[in-house]
């Protein structure tokens, strides 16, 4: 699943602290990498974005509002990520204590079959699973907007109102708006039934205008309708219209009987820190409590920041996670996961055992465990000085996902249905493969790999992280936080120091452009095929600082912004 990140990291403000709203230029605005804050911060993929959720802390919102009003802007300003038609997941520790984990991951519309995307000579087609309409599933971020509503303290129709401004007034797009939406052009016209905002003759610029009317007009259905303003109604009728004109497969009922669902948020201890996570149908908080729990008796903080030794062995925790990851992960409302023993020590144990810290480990011979049992995304983070921690990311997978624009409604679906294993043993488009855990069957709700992630100290938030990437969201997490926790890097650095990744499959260890050669040539004379390769994740962190401020830090990679006050 490729993930556009937003990471949007929020430390939100108590009603005492509500003071007058910054106002949003959306014409003139500036890119701000990290801000330290006594009250609130907000940290996103698009400095418009984190203004509109800084906006609901000074208005006396809490962070579950920060975050609701990022997402809703986000769905605006960073049409590649940013949605209304996809999906994602929001993990949050409340100030009363209570762990909170809603999944609105998109599903496969009742219509789907196991072998929808298997031509008649048995070979998947994956074009069909990632452009088009019958890459989409049915969407969910509305509706984990509402089931996130009842934890919020204002209306929908403040939460929403940044969002229609940008949508019906306009923006000025930054260059790299500009080069992606030139960059996409033939597959929008290829992929499109009608005409939309994206579309044009004359090449994007920085700081053109992008004004999206139909878009402005779905959000105000959604603002005066609620969830209905979007699962029923014209904005449902626009939608089927448009999967009738692509052969898309979502229907008028798939739309109605979609849910947001409550699920016990991942917890588990790292040392001496508590970390609260997403459990499946995403698959980061299980690998992540993995690959933590694998590392943890190491001397890592000794062996230091990217040293061979460190990085070989997170290589082979990673290897190990990502192996199982294959072979067990799904949907559990679906199939049997053995979760429990996944994660248990003794496993993990026994998953080291055949580690050697002097030579490269092969997923020929190191597959998944023995069990015994009867990229584009966006990340959000949020805390706030009431003890609110709050991290969601949502998701279309490919940047624009399908590429299809909703005729007369303005957004973008999904290709999420790619996310499935389409055909067993054959990669998607992050070259993750699967299992018959991970089929498609109607309803059904694809395996993720995000990780929106908190870590307690002391049974206080410390650190709200997340990142987009697809396969490289669970390694970008497990790497920024080790470099917190284990490495005591500076934030900024934590977030913006050059990262590596490996999934099992293929057999490499990708790196950034920017890794420093020395520990690269240690890990090739040990065995390893190093690879290298463009940006890895865009992470956005908040942290706690050693003053009680909130270090909001927007990653190097895109033009991820924080805010605060």
């Amino acid at each position: 699943m490729r993930t556009i990140p937003v990471l949007l990291a929020i430390i939100l403000a108590s009603t005492a602290y509500a003071q007058q709203p910054t106002a949003i230029n959306a014409f003139h605005y500036q890119v701000k990498k990290s801000v330290t804050a006594s009250h609130g911060a907000v940290v996103s993929a698009h400095p418009l974005a984190s203004q509109a959720g800084l906006q609901m802390l000074q208005q006396g919102g809490n962070a579950v509002d920060a975050a609701i009003a990022t997402q809703l802007a986000l769905a605006v300003v960073y049409p590649a990520a940013g949605n209304l038609g996809g999906g994602g997941f929001l993990v949050a520790h409340l100030k009363d204590g209570k762990d909170l984990a809603i999944d609105y991951r998109e599903k496969a519309p009742s219509a789907a079959s196991r072998n929808m995307y298997i031509d008649a000579s048995g070979n998947a087609n994956t074009k069909l699973s990632q452009d088009g309409h019958l890459a989409s599933g049915v969407p969910g971020t509305v509706a984990g907007i509402f089931a996130s509503l009842p934890y919020a303290k204002l209306t929908i129709q403040q939460l929403i109102a940044p969002a229609i401004t940008l949508a019906e007034k306009g923006f000025a797009i930054t260059e790299r708006e500009a080069n992606s939406l030139n960059a996409t052009q033939e597959q929008f016209s290829k992929l499109n039934t009608q005409a939309n905002a994206f579309v044009r003759k004359r090449p994007w610029k920085a700081g053109d205008t992008l004004v999206q009317k139909d878009l402005a007009a779905t959000l105000k259905r959604i603002s005066t309708n609620g969830r209905a303003g979007f699962y029923e109604g014209e904005t449902a009728a626009l939608i089927i219209a448009e999967m009738k004109r692509g052969k898309g497969l979502i229907t008028e009922a798939d739309l109605k009987a979609y849910e947001a669902k409550e699920r016990p948020a991942v917890s588990f201890f790292y040392k001496d820190y508590r970390i609260v996570t997403m459990p499946l149908p995403s698959s980061g908080g299980v690998a992540l409590q993995q690959m933590m729990g694998m590392v943890e008796k190491y001397p890592l903080a000794a062996w230091g920041f990217h040293s061979v030794s460190a990085m070989q062995l997170m290589i082979e925790a990673e290897r190990r996670a990502y192996a199982d990851r294959a072979q067990f992960l799904g949907d559990p409302d679906f199939v049997k996961v053995p979760v429990k023993q996944l994660t248990s020590a003794a496993y993990l144990r026994e998953r080291m055992k055949d580690y050697n810290p002097r030579q490269a480990g092969s997923s020929k011979l190191t597959g998944a465990g023995t069990v015994y049992e009867s990229d584009e995304t966006t990340h959000l983070s949020v805390m706030d000085t009431e003890g609110n921690a709050v991290s969601v990311t949502t998701t279309l997978n490919g940047g624009y996902g399908s590429k299809v624009v909703v005729g007369g409604a303005g957004f973008f679906l999904n290709n999420e249905m790619d996310d499935f294993s389409v055909k067993p043993g054959v990669p998607n488009m992050y070259g993750l493969v699967g299992t018959e855990a991970n089929a498609v069957a109607p309803g059904k709700r694809m395996l993720s790999s995000m990780t929106p992630t908190i870590v307690l100290k002391k049974d206080k938030p410390y650190i709200v992280a997340g990142t987009p990437g697809g396969s490289t969201i669970i390694t970008s997490v497990f790497q920024t936080l080790l470099n917190i926790l284990e490495f005591n890097l500076p934030t900024q650095q934590a977030v913006d120091a050059p990262k590596f990744h490996h999934q099992w499959l293929p057999d490499v260890v990708d790196v950034e452009e920017d890794f420093d050669e020395t520990p690269l040539q240690g890990l090739r004379q040990m065995g390893y095929k190093v690879i290298s390769r463009g940006a890895i994740g865009r992470t956005e962190v908040i942290k706690v600082n050693g003053k009680g401020q909130l270090e909001a830090v927007g990653d190097k990679r895109g033009d991820d912004s924080a805010a605060g006050y």
